[in-house]
């Protein structure tokens, strides 16, 4: 399958038009990551954002206390990483290959050069990072009920 159309199967790309994914996917990297291997570590710069197509990988967080856990699964058809692309803060998690996995990365100065040219795009993403935002937040809640019950 073509690039562009990896990136239609992604709900942060699907309204895009065939001419904008294909503008985006000639800016992606094909990579692959072993199981177990770190693909973005919390509190890097996000120099760009994963599209997965193969695998699974885990979203962890690391308290002040050196704890972890785990805060979200995602697999094919998903993205990682695009917070800190979008605000340019450092990673606000770290993101594990549970499997091997294979992604296709976007650079953070090809995506912002995108929306840049198209801000209309960024009508479209912002509900599914908001979206994302809510639901880590979520679990972020969850884990402190569950804390607290202990």
């Amino acid at each position: 399958m073509e690039k562009h159309e990896l990136l239609r199967n992604v709900s942060l790309f699907a309204d895009l038009s065939v001419s904008h994914l294909k503008t985006l996917a000639k800016s992606c990297k094909e990579r692959s990551f072993a199981a177990g291997e770190t693909i973005v570590r919390q509190g890097n710069p996000g120099i760009g954002l994963f599209v997965l197509t193969r695998g699974r990988v885990h979203v962890r967080k690391t308290n002040e206390d050196g704890s972890e856990f785990t805060v979200a699964e995602h697999g094919p058809g998903e993205v990682v990483g695009e917070m800190s692309v979008i605000d340019g803060a450092p990673r606000s998690a770290s993101v594990v290959a549970v499997d091997d996995t294979e992604a296709l990365v976007l650079p953070s100065w090809a995506f912002n050069s995108f929306l840049e040219a198209h801000p209309q795009v960024a009508l479209h993403i912002l509900p599914i990072v908001v979206r994302r935002f809510r639901e880590t937040n979520d679990a972020l809640l969850h884990l402190r009920a569950q804390q607290g019950d202990q």
